[in-house]
């Protein structure tokens, strides 16, 4: 199946509509994923059928779980190449997406990606999860974060929950071992304002994949001393 067919049909299995205009956009995205991964280490996946199943069509798992509003807020925690921000701007349009990443190469080239898909509203920022959690521009002003980063939970909750608005919710796209990572993050949680809210599986189409989608609500502010700088964050995490 070539790859447009692909990504679409993985999209009809997993209930997420996409037209022609933004089919033709992640083609877009592809090549320049493709292109710009030979001068920069942008993901090891180069297959383009494989960029479709295991990043695009991945990324996208996210969409049918979610109720995407008008102008809402999402932030996108150590996007890297724009995973999972982009693919999910591109099939939900009427979101504000921000985009932050403590790589300024990698920056250049979201913004290159952003420009060449016609892509409206969205915010390109450089910057250490930590630092931008403590800038009062971005603390507490999103309505979802989102992170398909590899740090346990615990960690993850360390650098997301500060983007969020009380109320807000945390999406993170974890491994099978979410479960257990959720147990340990309960005291993390509790600290940081947030609470666990669910667990879905995930299977993507075309693979034998399956991922967890998890999902934390902000339930009270953040207290002002998180987060810690990101060697604390690693060496001790919150429990």
């Amino acid at each position: 199946m070539e790859n447009r067919a692909l990504l679409r049909d993985c999209c009809e299995q997993m209930g997420v509509s996409l037209g022609e205009k933004e089919t033709e956009q992640f083609m877009t995205y592809l090549s320049l994923l493709l292109e710009w991964n030979e001068k920069m280490n942008l993901t090891a996946i180069t297959e383009p059928r494989e960029v479709v199943l295991k990043h695009f069509a991945d990324c996208l798992s996210l969409v049918p779980c979610v109720e995407w509003r008008d102008g809402m807020r999402v932030i996108d925690v150590g996007t890297g190449a724009g995973f999972p921000g982009i693919p999910v701007k591109i099939a939900c349009p009427e979101i504000e997406l921000t985009l932050l990443d403590s790589l300024q190469k990698r920056i250049g080239f979201l913004q290159e990606v952003g420009s060449q898909l016609g892509l409206e509203g969205v915010h390109y920022v450089h910057s250490r999860a930590e630092d931008g959690g403590q800038n009062p521009q971005y603390r507490e002003g999103f309505d979802l974060c989102v992170s398909r980063a590899v740090a346990n939970l615990s960690v993850l909750a360390e650098y997301c929950l500060p983007f969020l608005k009380v109320g807000g919710r945390l999406a993170a796209l974890k491994g099978p071992d979410a479960a257990a990572e959720a147990e340990q993050a309960k005291g993390a949680l509790k600290k940081l304002g947030g609470r666990l809210v669910e667990i879905k599986d995930v299977a993507i189409p075309h693979t034998d994949l399956s991922h967890k989608l998890v999902f934390i609500e902000k339930i009270a502010p953040t207290p002002k001393k998180y987060p810690r700088n990101a060697g604390k964050i690693k060496k001790e995490p919150l429990s």
